[in-house]
This record gives C-alpha cells, sequence and structure tokens, in this order.
C-alpha cells in the first residue's frame, strides 16, 4: 500500500510519509494529532504535527483536491490572505486494500481560529462587526484579484488578531474559481452568498447558546454587504473634478493608503475643453501599511499592528526630535530602543499567548491607560514591568480561549485542547 502512496507537493517534507496515510481521516490515533479548536467542514479535517509545525489535512476527491491545491498557489502569488498549500497525497489504501481518498495538506494558520471559537458572551459586543469586517476585506481582496469564491463563509474563514481589529484568511478553495476580471454580476452573487450564510451561521451560534438571543443575525449579514460596497466604491469608482482641483488626485490616494491599500497605477483622462479631470484607481494593492514598516524595520505584521506600530515610531521621532533625520535610521533606533527590548522581556513560557506585534499593541494600550491613571507619561520599561505583572500572566490557561469557554471548543478527537498545547495558548487574548 505504501508503495503506491503518491506525494504532490513544491517542497514535500520526507516526515509526511511517517503520518499514517493507510488508515481513514476519521479514524487517525490521537497519538498522530494536534489538538487544536476546529471549525464546521464539508468534509474530514484533522490537524497534525509535522517537522515542528501543524499542518491542515483535509480528504476530499482527487480532481477536487489538486484543484483546491493549484488555486491556493495562484492566491499565494496574488499575495491574498489564504491558508500555504503544501502538497495532494493520492494513492492511499487501507491495510484491506479498500482505497481511500485523496488528501489535501495545508499549513496551520499561527495564532488563527474558527469563528466558532470567536463568538461567545464573554466577547465585547462589537466582536461581531469586526469579524464581518474582516471578511469584507478579504472578500474585495479576492474579488479585485479575479477570485470568485461561490462559498463564502465564516466557516471557510479564519481569524487573527489585528491590532482592535481582525484579520481574515480564505481556508476553502475548492468551489472558488479565478479569472481575470469579476463581472458585477459574479460579485454581487459571491457577496448575497456570503450575506445568507453569515445568517444562517449565526442562527446556528444562537441555537447553540454560543450567541445572544437578541443579536440580530440579519442586520450583521447586511452590514457585510453594506461594508462591502463601501470599501469597493472607495477603492474602485470613477471620481470627476475640476481641472483646478487636480489636488484631489493626491487626496484620493491618500484616502486610499489611509484604507491601507496602495494605488501602483491610476488612470487619468480629461474632456474635450480640458475642464474636467477624471480618475480612476487601476491597480490596487493592500499592505500599505506593514510594507511601509516591513521596508522601515524588516518587521512582517497584520496592517492594523503596522499602523499601530508606525505610529509609535513617528511619535518616538517626534519625542527625539530627529524629524529631520533619515527615517530609515530612526526606524532602526526605534526598532533596538524601543520595540525589541520590550517584546524580549516577555518570559519565554508566556510569549506563545500572542504574536509579538500584537504584545507590543497591547503595551501601548496600556502605557496609555498607566498614564491616564498616573496624570503622567508613564515609560515604556515601567508599563512592560506592570503589564508582564497585572496582565499577561493573569489570562487564565483554563478559562477562555478569545473568550470562549474551554466546553465551547473542542480539538479533532472531540476533546477539550490541553492548555499546555502552544498553538491553542497563542489564541488566548484579551477582549
Amino acid at each position: 500500500m505504501a508503495q503506491s502512496l503518491q506525494i504532490t507537493a513544491a517542497s514535500a517534507d520526507p516526515a509526511l510519509l511517517d503520518l499514517p496515510w493507510h488508515i481513514a481521516l476519521e479514524d487517525w490515533p490521537t497519538s498522530a494529532l494536534a489538538a487544536l479548536p476546529r471549525g464546521i467542514s464539508r468534509h474530514i479535517v484533522r490537524f497534525a504535527r509535522l517537522s515542528g509545525r501543524v499542518i491542515a489535512v483535509k480528504e476530499i476527491g482527487e480532481t477536487v483536491a489538486f484543484r483546491e491545491y493549484e488555486l491556493l498557489r495562484q492566491l499565494r502569488r496574488l499575495d491574498v490572505p489564504s491558508v500555504v498549500p503544501l502538497g495532494v497525497i493520492t494513492g492511499r489504501h487501507a491495510q484491506d486494500g479498500e482505497p481511500l481518498e485523496a488528501a489535501l495538506i495545508t499549513e496551520h494558520l499561527q495564532f488563527a481560529l474558527p469563528y466558532r471559537a470567536l463568538f461567545s458572551q464573554s466577547l465585547r459586543p462589537d466582536t461581531a462587526t469586526r469579524l464581518i469586517d474582516a471578511l469584507a476585506v478579504l472578500l474585495v481582496r479576492l474579488h479585485l484579484a479575479g477570485f470568485y469564491w461561490g462559498d463564502v463563509s465564516l466557516s471557510n474563514t479564519l481569524f487573527r488578531r489585528d491590532a482592535e481589529t481582525f484579520a481574515a484568511y480564505l481556508v476553502d478553495a475548492e468551489t472558488g474559481d479565478l479569472h481575470e476580471k469579476l463581472t458585477d454580476g459574479q460579485r454581487s452573487y459571491d457577496l448575497e452568498i456570503a450575506r445568507v450564510n453569515i445568517i444562517g451561521e449565526l442562527m446556528d451560534l444562537q441555537a447553540g447558546e454560543f450567541l445572544e438571543d437578541d443579536t440580530d443575525a440579519v442586520a450583521i449579514g447586511d452590514a457585510l454587504a453594506v461594508r462591502y460596497e463601501e470599501l469597493w466604491r472607495a477603492l474602485t469608482e470613477v471620481e470627476s473634478f475640476g481641472f483646478g482641483d487636480r489636488w484631489r488626485v493626491q487626496a484620493r490616494i491618500d484616502r486610499l493608503n489611509d484604507l491601507g491599500f496602495d494605488v501602483d497605477e491610476i488612470d487619468i483622462t480629461t474632456d474635450v475643453d480640458g475642464t474636467t479631470v477624471r480618475i480612476q484607481p487601476k491597480v490596487v494593492d493592500a499592505g500599505h501599511h506593514s510594507r511601509r514598516l516591513m521596508r522601515l524595520t524588516g518587521l512582517d505584521v497584520q496592517e492594523n499592528q503596522a499602523r499601530r506600530l508606525l505610529n509609535d515610531l513617528d511619535e518616538y521621532r517626534a519625542a527625539t526630535d530627529r524629524q529631520r533625520e533619515d527615517e530609515a535610521f530612526v526606524a532602526h533606533d526605534w526598532l533596538t530602543e524601543v520595540f525589541e527590548p520590550a517584546v524580549r522581556a516577555v518570559p519565554r513560557d508566556l510569549r506563545g499567548k500572542l504574536e509579538p506585534a500584537q504584545v507590543f499593541h497591547e503595551l501601548l494600550d496600556h502605557r496609555w491607560y498607566l498614564s491616564q491613571q498616573q496624570h503622567r507619561d508613564v515609560p515604556m520599561d515601567e508599563t512592560v514591568a506592570s503589564y508582564l505583572s497585572t496582565i499577561l500572566p493573569l489570562r487564565p490557561d483554563e478559562q477562555a480561549i478569545l473568550g470562549g469557554l474551554p466546553g465551547d471548543i473542542r480539538d479533532e478527537t472531540g476533546a477539550i485542547p490541553s492548555v499546555e498545547d502552544a498553538a491553542v495558548k497563542d489564541a488566548v487574548a484579551q477582549d
């Protein structure tokens, strides 16, 4: 059986051969599994450890597996937030010779959780809104790239913290299709699928008592459509103005930068007599702030985390009276004198709770709180000491995973995930 096993991957890990491919995925032994919160899937999905990392394995038909593998590879090349495809396993057989379905392997997204792990009565009231905003941004980015999802839902999405918001990642692409450009009809249909699916998922959460009964699921679903249309118009609509108002070209670019998008190409035309100017962004890429931070410091973080860190960098530059110096030199000093000492101060046993950028974001929040409380500017070293003694250690592992009670979230074996599992500890956070 093992001789007929075939692995299709850009870079195959030999350790893949050690996994029990001769066993149906739903029957894999617990010794081969990683205890992680699971979402809802139409197929059997399991998490497993592989060479020091965690992978997701989905049992699926061979043709569909290869198609989804290629779609995910294309989305990664387009820099769309999605899981990383690792390979496809075919030629699986049980020990009695019975053929088994192919398996699609993707890399587990660290610090990310499915929506069911995020919704609970202990979360802040606006959590649903923040998740919907994140999904709207993801859907716009997919549509700009020409990707028709076909099954937009919370279940097919993973969420990671991004400062005070969330960032959404596509997980399931089997119903998707990549085009050079989507029609308005394709976009509208995808958006309607998203609205209907989200309303149903939220109602399901209410039925399971994961969500307050008075939560208006229909209003939240409608909010996705509103948020999507607002963002789509901001990124794509044609704007006309008088020839004397040419400053509005830069104003449009600045507005898109504020939304977190870069304009790589813009179409500018004038009418016959040159009195009216029309502009329309042609090539728009997300990640304006994260790219700027990466260029200045080498830090690879989420968009809103980058925005927050850049604000602190600007404050550092002003406080040290270095506005006239090269920004790159100032950024290097901020990185070595402010950011790195702060995140390195976190004890090793607590570093799995949050990403470093998210820790620093919370430190900035905590510094503001302390300064308000003490009516003075509290230095970062005092802030770090206070945060590490009063905030981070007091997040009891046995209580909440992003607000959900332990009994609300079970791993792939049906058991409550061990709090010692670093991947689960990554998700424990304040809300």
